[in-house]
């Protein structure tokens, strides 16, 4: 599934760089190449930028401003589904 320059934006991942935060940005970068996208990939890791979107766990995975987990590590196939739903 070839990106065709709409959908995603801009994912974000919430962490303070510990090794489940970059397991979730390695899964994330992987899911999207698999499926042919592109998209902003940021990692913040400033706590006071995280504790603006209100999440007390990390990591946390934001989708075009939308929170879509949180305190979790999404596996590359459940992510897939998961950019699969968000895409038009």
């Amino acid at each position: 599934m070839a990106d065709n320059g709409q959908g995603m934006q801009e994912i974000i991942i919430l962490g303070t760089g510990c090794a489940r935060c970059k397991k979730l940005e390695s899964n994330v970068r992987e899911a999207l190449t698999i499926l042919g996208i592109t998209a902003q990939v940021e990692h913040v890791t400033d706590i006071q930028q995280i504790a603006a979107y209100g999440v007390m766990m990390m990591p946390s995975l934001v989708i075009d401003g939308e929170i879509v987990a949180v305190g979790k590590i999404l596996s590359v196939e459940e992510l897939i589904l998961l950019l699969q739903k968000v895409r038009p």
